[in-house]
């Protein structure tokens, strides 16, 4: 199993414009096969970061993931509404940082 941490600002006021641009893929990651679990968190006491927990079965299910519509369309829906993000795939040996 690994785990997909993703830390992101978004810019002020949008939480509402990336709540809705991600809603519909984290329902279709879900039903992803390799998909163990896919959650969004927000900081109660910063409304401009938000994390996403993901894990994986595999690293190959996690790149499968990469390439889905669901996925992309996140992406360009978020996109405009992100400010940063950092991404680290932890491995049961290692971490990657994208």
């Amino acid at each position: 199993m690994i785990y997909l941490i993703a830390t992101l600002r978004i810019k002020p006021g949008s939480l509402a414009a990336v709540t809705a641009a991600v809603t519909p893929c984290l329902e279709a990651t879900r039903k992803e096969a390799g998909c163990i679990s896919y959650d969004l968190h927000a900081d109660v006491t910063d409304p401009e970061a938000l994390v996403f927990v993901e894990r994986w079965e595999t690293r190959e299910a996690l790149t499968a993931h990469f390439g889905t519509p669901h996925l992309q369309a996140w992406r360009e829906a978020g996109g405009p509404h992100i400010v940063s993000r950092k991404i680290e795939i932890i491995h049961p040996d290692r971490v990657e940082t994208l």
